[in-house]
């Protein structure tokens, strides 16, 4: 991508369905803009992060962490000098297609589905942007540039399984615009690592503040040792949660440092900065922060997504899904329309369960106890 105006915007490869550009605004934070816009945005507010909606008013749910993410993308962005604007739009877009209470909500869809094309929430993400969110008279969905689109579909890296693309989104519908092969852009990489970042050390704060462990337990990794012990003398009682803040803040600033040291040594090696046929990934950490990455996740898995609490809260929240997707297949019309029935009704099933939040889930399901 080339600057293509003293403005400093970079020039799009364009749209599935072309539109007129704008004076004012690049291609890509017009794509942020129509996601900030969108009912799947908004809805984001009332779904689960960790902690279900209804658990307290200052734990994060999607659309809060969507929007950290989104900080650290734009702020790793903008050092390297890469479009800030088109990390900042896949970060902000990047679980929209998440369904109500989390990862355990996607693993009671995904078993609902495993019959009728399967679910992935990062998929579902692409089904809405390109088909559920409609707003326009020429187009279905929000019609965003080739590389967000590319950027949400890898944001894992490239897609092996294109039989799930071709079930939930139709390999069609990217006319030949996209390389499913390759690794996606540097800003898109840097939305996915930004994502790791923000839920390993925002997780750990919610953990602590829902009394779920202690402060003082994260000297069990050694990269937290560190920084807990150079704080260690200072905190009580009185400044417990500023000392929790602290701490995370330094945590975040740490990883973003040896990233952005890590990246330049790549691009360096490489000398392909922002190519669109990446082969390997670019944007990672050094082997030392990897390995801190990889003891965080074991300490979370123990400490907080295994805790007796969450894993009985997330066992409710799929009994619910279970139980709607059971009702909702047995009457159909009382719930979806006419047109969304007749293309693929479990589909649409899947397409109106994950759009749901938490609240009307739970509602919707005392509903029908």
């Amino acid at each position: 991508m080339k600057k293509h105006s003293p403005l400093g915007v970079f020039k799009s490869k364009g749209r599935l369905n072309s539109e007129a550009t704008s004076k004012y605004r690049s291609p890509f934070q017009r794509d942020r803009d129509r996601i900030v816009h969108s009912a799947s945005f908004r809805r984001l507010k009332h779904k689960t992060q960790v902690f279900v909606n209804t658990e307290g008013d200052h734990f994060r749910t999607r659309i809060t962490h969507s929007i950290e993410v989104a900080q650290i993308a734009r702020s790793i962005s903008k050092y390297l000098k890469l479009n800030e604007d088109l990390a900042e739009t896949l970060s902000l877009a990047h679980d929209l297609g998440h369904t109500p209470f989390g990862h355990a909500g996607e693993d009671a869809l995904s078993e609902c589905m495993q019959n009728y094309g399967g679910f992935d929430h990062n998929l579902q993400t692409l089904r809405i942007v390109m088909f559920l969110e409609n707003k326009y008279f020429k187009f279905k969905g929000l019609n965003l540039t080739i590389e967000t689109l590319e950027g949400l579909l890898k944001h894992n890296g490239p897609i092996t399984n294109t039989s799930l693309v071709n079930s939930l989104i139709g390999v069609k519908s990217f006319k030949n615009k996209i390389n499913f092969a390759t690794f996606p852009s540097l800003e898109a990489q840097i939305s996915s690592i930004s994502d790791d970042i923000a839920y390993n050390n925002h997780d750990i704060q919610d953990g602590i503040n829902a009394n779920l462990f202690k402060l003082e337990e994260l000297i069990e990794i050694e990269f937290f040792k560190e920084i807990y012990l150079k704080y260690k003398k200072k905190i009580d009682k009185t400044n417990y949660k500023i000392a929790t803040y602290q701490i995370i803040r330094d945590s975040i600033d740490l990883m973003i440092r040896d990233l952005i040291s890590n990246v330049k040594k790549n691009l360096k090696i490489n000398s392909k900065k922002n190519k669109s046929n990446l082969n390997k990934p670019i944007v990672c950490f050094s082997k030392k922060i990897q390995y801190s990455e990889d003891q965080i996740r074991s300490f979370l898995r123990t400490k907080m997504y295994n805790n007796t609490s969450v894993v009985r809260k997330n066992q409710k929240g799929k009994t619910v899904i279970k139980k709607l997707f059971k009702i909702i297949k047995s009457k159909p019309k009382k719930f979806l329309s006419k047109d969304d029935l007749s293309k693929d009704k479990f589909r649409a099933i899947s397409d109106f369960i994950s759009g749901m939040t938490d609240r009307y889930a739970i509602n919707l399901y005392n509903n029908f106890k």
